[in-house]
């Protein structure tokens, strides 16, 4: 028995280091940021539900938030986060502010600003508001146009939008995440039009790259890139890039924006405050 003992103690060693390794191996696997690393993270001022992000194309260095219930005001803050101004956007009312972004326009540069939430399925359409972009030192927005949005199959949640040149598009906050293009031609009752489903569940915001090449959609925890053009076409609904963005430490992760070069910017609401962090990436060309 005693020539048993030492044999089956070294494999049972073994076989416990194995595992410890494995595991440990695994846990690494899990904690892997992905091609991005935290930069800095900041905190927001009087924005406790910063839902919404895009980066302003009229003012650089300057990125556009909101909360998503309260006063229509816009608030502009650098990218360390420090506040630059707010603005009242004019003749427009509150029901859930979602998301905001930046596009090209009929009258130059505009912001989109998306209140488009429906937590219980309720609305009948959903609002769009377009503003020719504010400066940040403005007090008040020019009167916007309004696009009164009906889904073609009921209603839905949706908290992020995005824009490619003549059209809009939604995405919803489900399992399937949705994606629905809405003409924005002319102003008025318009209906969406579906054109395909992402797969990624309960996304939260989405935006396209400064330099337009790509769109980033983002959840409470990850962030996955498409190219702009495949995408709109709906001839893909599969992300080419899609990793967690866990690093950064959110209550409530939310808004997202992307320069188009290395910097990918995140928002959050949180009880105490709202927080934007910047990410630096080595994103693959």
């Amino acid at each position: 028995m005693r020539r048993l003992r030492t044999p089956w103690l070294l494999a049972i060693t073994l076989c416990l280091l194995g595992t410890v390794a494995a595991l440990t191996s695994g846990i690494g696997q899990r904690e892997a940021s992905g091609p991005c690393q935290l930069a800095s993270k900041k905190p927001l001022a009087r924005i406790k539900e910063a839902s919404g992000l895009t980066l302003s194309r009229r003012t650089s260095g300057v990125l556009w938030t909101h909360n998503d219930s309260g006063q229509p005001m816009l608030y502009a803050v650098d990218t360390s986060g420090a506040p630059r101004g707010r603005v009242r956007v004019s003749n427009a009312t509150v029901v859930d502010w979602e998301d905001v972004t930046a596009a090209r326009c009929p009258s130059g540069d505009c912001l989109y600003i998306a209140d488009i939430g429906d937590n219980d399925r309720s609305r009948s359409a959903i609002t769009v508001y377009r503003i020719p972009e504010p400066q940040p030192a403005d007090a008040q927005s020019a009167a916007p146009e309004v696009f009164s949005v009906t889904y073609p199959d009921g209603a839905h949640d949706a908290e992020a939008l995005f824009v490619v040149d003549e059209n809009l598009f939604v995405i919803t906050k489900d399992d399937a995440g949705i994606l629905y293009r809405i003409s924005q031609s002319h102003p008025g009752t318009v209906k969406a039009e579906r054109i395909g489903e992402l797969g990624i569940p309960r996304v939260t915001d989405a935006d396209v790259s400064a330099d337009g090449k790509l769109v980033v959609v983002r959840t409470n925890n990850e962030v996955a890139f498409y190219p702009t053009a495949a995408l709109v076409a709906g001839k893909s609904t599969k992300p080419d890039l899609r990793f967690s963005v866990r690093q950064a430490k959110e209550p409530q992760g939310e808004g997202v924006a992307f320069d188009g070069n290395r910097t990918l910017y995140l928002t959050s609401e949180g009880s105490g405050g709202g927080q934007l962090s910047a990410l630096t990436c080595a994103l693959p060309g």
